[in-house]
């Protein structure tokens, strides 16, 4: 029996999922206790170091404020000296003696009520500050500073800003400005210049300079002053406000420590330790269970493949025991024969079994397995008939092989069933429309010919008919005229060679329709034109326009249908008559009424034939259409003249094409008109090298017919 590969794959393995949630779960609880183990130390070592950073910062800010109140004191010392009173030396010494004692003060100035210095002290610790730039240059910060003094009654604090030194250094630096108020007198100040880098210097201790980096930064964090022997790392950062003495400075700690190593301390590389033994323990124990579930799981996924395989085919698939019950049907059989696959499963005689072939069928599944078991190859395709849910019957198509098991032992039979009722209805439909088509065929084709039959007879009936009307006008007007008989017989001998040209046309377009080979042979150019020439001149005298004909000597030969080539011309040349023949303004004046019958052999193995008219020549709305079966521009037309003619000369191997001659600018004096052009094989071993236009050619022969021979029949010259 086989497995049906309808069973879901996670049905096939469920202690896999077990196994694999429970060694998932222990995993994922090891791996959550190690990493909260290592986080929460990390993190407590994190915030040891940060605990450190602040009390650096809190520290520091504490003895920023001890300098600053320090200083302060030192100032407010020098207002009881009074320089204008006193020559100032003692001032000056007092000055000195403080810039000495304190570093971060870089110079003092003793200004008058006006604000202007009257003594000053540079600090000995750098190089005097405004030798760079003049001190009037950086009063703007220190008498706002001065003045809000003098309001307050206070001493203020001006805002920072930066000193270039001598030596190429700067400095970030604040006036303090302390206001001198006396009865009687107007006001003095005194003015202290402060360094911010060595007033933090002076409150960062060596060792905490070490550990740390210590910066003063305004708001947006823009540096200002920096001190402290390392650079900081940026793991642990402290910020601060100082205020000192009425000035507000952010000082910003940024510690050189990294951030907590993986192993800290002893009782973290103890928990790591157990944890990864652990962890090996577990892959050990896991690694076994693993090849038994990768071998289930590709056991799942090659049923899951295959049941999915099968589920996609639009072919239906079944299968037998070897007694011939069914044991497996795809959704595609289903479908074909509308049943389910719990109404077939276990059946020898399936419900889509006509009743009157289940005898035939089951014979034929012994014989089946009669010729399997004699060493016979059964796999060969046949058509039979099965039976819808509906009682339907269609026609299927059906492949079986053996069914082998792992061994290589038969288990049963597999068939490949396909619906071919859609292609047998194809193919009905298909050879009906064939013999409709066929049929239609035929009808078109008799419709062309009695056209192409109508159309081309026109032109020997025609011509007949001014014969026939020549010998009578002959025969009742000259009577007794001794050229009268010798006439009559040119006219009739006129007729007869048209009746027989009529005959020619027949054939000749019969051939045509029934899309045979015509008759091909080698004729001269000249003799084309001698046949056509009669019935050209018939036209020609009723328009009044002359023929002029240019050939070459010898004439060029070519290999064509006679009768076909020369319906081209007679269609060519009546078209150039009846473009001249106009009325209107566009009408060709009667003295430029010539139409020119052209032939040249321009390139070896083809000869060029042209009929060229003086007409108004070809619209670009007209050439579009040109060739279009039944286009025409006159009333009486048909319009397959030229369609014809291009089919005729296609079939000849050669082209068709026209030129208006005033688009060509040949040259020509009048520049009207359209010239009509195509191409014909020459025989073969006749392909001689073209020559120049003129080379050896005949001079052209002029023709106008005057009207008062207008009914006389005359010969070529």
């Amino acid at each position: 029996m086989l497995l049906p590969p309808a069973v879901p794959a996670n049905l096939l393995r469920p202690w896999s999922w077990r196994r694999a949630l429970l060694w998932g779960a222990l995993t994922v609880l090891l791996l959550v206790a190690q990493t909260l183990l290592v986080a929460l130390t990390l993190r407590y070592e994190a915030a040891r170091e940060q605990e450190k950073v602040d009390q650096v910062a809190a520290e520091v800010a504490g003895r920023l404020k001890q300098i600053a109140d320090r200083d302060l004191r030192g100032l407010q010392g020098l207002l009881w000296n009074d320089p204008s009173a006193d020559p100032g030396p003692r001032w000056a010494q007092d000055s000195a003696e403080l810039l000495r004692r304190t570093r971060p003060i870089l110079r003092l100035e003793y200004r008058n009520a006006q604000r202007l210095i009257t003594r000053s002290t540079d600090s000995p610790y750098v190089s005097p500050l405004y030798l760079q730039a003049s001190r009037e240059e950086m009063e703007i910060e220190t008498q706002l500073a001065c003045a809000a003094a003098l309001r307050q009654g206070a001493q203020q604090f001006s805002r920072s800003y930066f000193i270039v030194l001598a030596g190429g250094e700067g400095l970030e630096v604040f006036d303090l400005c302390l206001p001198q108020l006396r009865n009687g007198q107007g006001p003095s100040f005194v003015v202290a210049t402060l360094s911010l880098r060595y007033l933090l210097e002076e409150a960062v201790s060596e060792e905490l300079a070490r550990g740390a980096e210590f910066s003063f930064v305004e708001s947006d964090g823009t540096r200002l002053a920096r001190a402290g022997l390392t650079r900081g790392a940026g793991n642990y950062l402290a910020e601060r406000l100082v205020d000192v003495s009425g000035l507000t400075l952010q000082l910003k700690v940024d510690s050189a420590a990294g951030r907590p190593q993986l192993i800290p301390n002893l009782t973290t590389a103890l928990v790591l330790g157990l944890s990864l033994a652990l962890f090996v323990l577990v892959f050990l124990l896991a690694r076994d269970g693993r090849r038994r579930a990768f071998a289930e799981h590709a056991l799942a996924e090659a049923l899951a493949f295959r049941h999915a395989m099968e589920n996609s085919l639009v072919t239906g698939l079944r299968a037998r025991d070897m007694a011939g019950n069914i044991t497996y049907v795809n959704p595609a059989f289903c479908a074909m024969v509308g049943f389910r696959a719990e109404d077939l499963l276990g059946q020898d005689s399936p419900p889509y079994w006509p009743p009157e072939f289940v005898e035939e069928y089951r014979h034929r599944h012994k014989d089946r397995k009669a010729r399997w078991s004699a060493g016979e190859d059964p796999r060969q395709g046949f058509e039979t008939v099965f039976m819808r849910r509906n009682s339907e019957r269609f026609p299927v198509l059906i492949f079986e092989a053996p069914l082998l098991d792992a061994q290589g032992h038969q288990t049963g039979w597999m068939s490949a069933v396909l619906d071919v009722s859609d292609q047998r209805r194809v193919e009905e439909l298909s050879r009906q429309q064939q013999d409709r088509l066929q049929a239609t065929a035929r009808l078109a084709t008799v419709g062309e010919m009695a056209s192409l039959l109508s159309h081309e007879l026109n032109q020997p009936l025609a011509a007949i008919a001014s014969y026939s009307a020549a010998s009578l006008n002959l025969l009742t007007l000259e009577a007794h005229d001794a050229q009268t008989p010798e006439l009559v017989r040119q006219a009739v001998s006129r007729i007869a060679e048209q009746a027989e040209r009529a005959g020619r046309v027949i054939k000749s377009v019969h051939d045509f329709v029934r899309r045979r080979d015509q008759s091909r042979e080698t004729i001269g150019v000249d003799q084309l034109f001698e046949a056509v020439l009669p019935l050209v001149r018939l036209q020609a005298r009723k328009s009044g326009a002359r023929i002029e004909v240019d050939l070459p000597r010898p004439a060029p030969r070519v290999r064509c249908d006679r009768t076909m080539v020369e319906q081209v011309l007679l269609n060519l040349t009546r078209n150039g008559i009846q473009a001249m023949d106009g009325e209107g303004p566009e009408a060709t004046p009667l003295a430029q009424r010539v139409l020119v019958l052209r032939a040249r052999q321009t390139e070896p193995g083809w000869v060029s034939i042209a009929v060229r008219d003086n007409g108004p020549g070809i619209s670009p709305e007209v050439a579009r259409q040109l060739y279009t079966p039944f286009f025409t521009t006159r009333a009486e037309g048909m319009g397959l003249g030229l369609s014809l003619c291009r089919t005729v000369i296609e079939q000849h191997g050669g082209a068709l094409d026209f030129v208006n001659r005033a688009d060509q600018n040949a040259g020509e004096p009048s520049g009207r008109g359209t010239e009509f052009r195509f191409t014909l094989a020459t025989p073969p071993g006749s392909g001689s090298a073209p020559k120049p236009d003129g080379a050896e050619s005949a001079r052209p022969s002029s023709e106008s017919e005057s009207s008062e021979h207008e009914h006389q029949p005359k010969q070529r010259p």
